[in-house]
């Protein structure tokens, strides 16, 4: 076998250490080019699900929005963040109506019964009105005032009584 003689060793060595280096640049270019992918969420709605008597509903599967009805800057947010921590799905969080006289907490929807209504309940404490009110939040509404305090730790699931559909919550994906 022949010895390559330094020179070209050297030269062959530098040759595929600046094919390698323009190769990096290029795809790491186009890599940092690329779009970046969304979270889907909210946005995608929930699917109707059919739950009997017996099924379980847990939190990850409820989709929640808060208002904020008080003074508090961002409060909603907050809320929002906290009612996550606990596993629920993230829907919007902004600001109630202006006709909303709201001191402590209420939830906003038609039936007070509903599995995902009484598992949000559980988080807020005792005697939290429902209220039937026409909303364009997502989910379930959570309509927070001033005095309200913080989210507790409430259920971790529900048992369903009676045939029900519910509007479950689909998993965040990267997409």
């Amino acid at each position: 076998m022949t010895e390559i003689p330094a020179a070209a060793r050297s030269a062959l060595t530098l040759a595929v250490l600046g094919l390698l280096l323009v190769v990096g640049v290029v795809w790491g270019w186009s890599a940092a080019t690329e779009p970046l992918p969304e979270t889907t969420g909210s946005s995608e709605g929930c699917t109707p699900t059919t739950l009997g008597p017996g099924d379980k509903l847990y939190p990850d599967q409820v989709e929640v929005s808060v208002l904020n009805a008080g003074n508090r800057g961002s409060f909603a947010a907050r809320v929002l963040s906290q009612l996550s921590a606990r596993g629920y799905a993230e829907g919007t969080s902004g600001n109630a109506p202006g006709d909303a006289e709201v001191e402590r907490v209420q939830v906003w929807a038609p039936d007070r019964n509903a599995p995902e209504v009484r598992l949000v309940l559980s988080t807020l404490g005792k005697k939290v009105p429902v209220v039937d009110r026409e909303v364009t939040a997502p989910g379930v509404v959570v309509v927070v005032g001033d005095r309200f305090d913080k989210v507790t730790k409430g259920r971790k699931r529900i048992k369903v009584q009676d045939e029900v559909e519910v509007c479950v919550a689909p998993p965040p994906t990267a997409g």
